[in-house]
């Protein structure tokens, strides 16, 4: 069968990796890809928000199966269009989408259907988000409500902190339209975890978990990034932790999806906070979590087609995933200044080296290739991903290959996985 990926950054390679192992797949094609996911698949040159475009380049290669990577064409109904016109996808649907295209959407959702989540507020008024963020007090989360690629929630300390994000998301626009309402939400606290599953609109099928680590800087510091790295299993979803979060999260959501007429199927990611073994929503994804993607398929075994295929055609019950029983690490390595401005096209080095090392695969996210050189063209450029019998050792694998690449300007965090260590 012929498959095509939409999307060109890590989360996409790691699905194209693990799609070209499918005995069932002879093709995989990728739009747009980037440097390293054209080891693996055939670019096309069409970006992942020209919806049309995609659909005649299906339509006219015969494409079997469309697998969507990022949440804008989601959001957009990529997959309402493809299946109009008779093309099998795998994706969240428009209205579906909307749970993380509209975060006030969401909070209401979650309070409808009575999930465990923090106290909030939606405003479109700056003057009554600011009167509010007086009366509750720090620290407190402003959230812009649309899509801002993962970086549109900032975690303020201080109430003057909070006022001034609320005027750089709703006058200064930095996630332009996305800011036109804000969510002001309680700061909750505890340890994250992202949990992402498999549904075909009635039965879930979990993957392994994972956490995410978001800030710049160690130490959690710094402002927040798409994601600057992950690890998987994450230890503090353990079987009672995991089994609240199926139970009192995810059916309750996909139960009230359906009801309200917007059945879900596709891969739905739940960012968590748990404490004391209790977990809360902070946001839910409509697609796969990008660092999280990378650590988790690496421990996947198996074929992922038919999963993929059972969540559209309603059959998942019949379906489950086996683990393999290791730990893997995702280190980010990213361009100077992200996730502010940042430079492009400088020279990578050190991929012969981690290509020969075992347990060890490296992602790419913004590559390109000049005259034979892979060269940075993004704010997040490698994920560079190691195995290992536990935390540690995969941790250590990760650093042993991130050590072997380098360009000008590379940042990385130096603690990815610190967290799992107090559970050991």
């Amino acid at each position: 069968m012929k498959v095509l990926v939409v999307g060109g950054g890590g989360r996409e390679h790691a699905l194209v990796w693990k799609i070209a192992q499918s005995p069932i797949v002879a093709k995989v094609y990728c739009a747009p890809g980037n440097a390293g996911i054209s080891e693996q698949a055939t670019l096309v040159p069409i970006q992942a928000n020209d919806l049309n475009g995609l659909l005649d380049f299906a339509m006219k290669e015969k494409i079997n199966l469309t697998v969507v990577g990022p949440e804008e064409p989601l959001t957009r109904g990529i997959v309402d269009l493809f299946e109009s016109n008779g093309l099998s996808i795998f994706g969240a649907s428009r209205k579906a989408a909307e749970l993380e295209g509209s975060k006030a959407f969401a909070k209401e959702m979650m309070k409808k259907y009575h999930l465990p989540t923090g106290d909030y507020e939606v405003f479109e008024d700056r003057k009554k988000a600011i009167d509010y963020i007086r009366k509750q007090g720090a620290p407190i989360v402003v959230k812009a409500d649309g899509l801002a690629a993962g970086k549109g929630v900032i975690l303020c300390k201080t109430v003057e902190e909070a006022i001034r994000s609320v005027d750089q998301i709703m006058v200064e626009k930095i996630f332009g339209e996305a800011g036109n309402r804000v969510v002001i939400e309680e700061y909750l606290v505890g340890e994250e975890a992202s949990y992402l599953a498999f549904t075909d609109g009635k039965s879930i099928l979990p993957l392994a978990s994972s956490q995410d680590h978001k800030a710049i800087f160690d130490g959690d510091e710094g402002p927040n990034t798409g994601g600057m790295g992950a690890y998987s299993p994450a230890p503090v979803v353990t079987e009672e932790v995991n089994q609240r979060i199926v139970e009192k999260i995810l059916r309750p959501i996909i139960q009230g999806m359906a009801e309200e007429g917007r059945p879900y199927k596709g891969v739905i990611y739940a960012g968590l906070m748990i404490h004391n073994g209790h977990p809360k929503v902070l946001e839910f994804n409509a697609r796969f979590g990008d660092p999280e993607t990378q650590p988790v398929l690496m421990r996947m075994k198996g074929d992922i087609i038919p999963i993929l295929a059972a969540c559209i055609s309603g059959n998942l019950s019949r379906c489950k995933i086996e683990w393999e029983n290791k730990a893997s690490v995702c280190v980010v390595m990213a361009s100077k200044g992200y996730p502010g401005a940042y430079e492009k096209g400088k020279v990578i080095g050190g991929f012969q080296e981690t290509s020969r090392m075992e347990d060890v695969f490296v992602f790419h996210a913004g590559t390109a290739m000049v005259d034979g050189k892979f060269i940075t063209d993004g704010g997040r450029v490698l994920g560079v991903t190691g195995l290992g019998e536990n935390i540690p050792k995969a941790i250590g694998r990760a650093y042993q290959a991130v050590e072997k690449i380098s360009w000008d300007g590379v940042q990385y965090r130096k603690d990815i996985g610190k967290k799992a260590l107090c559970w050991l």
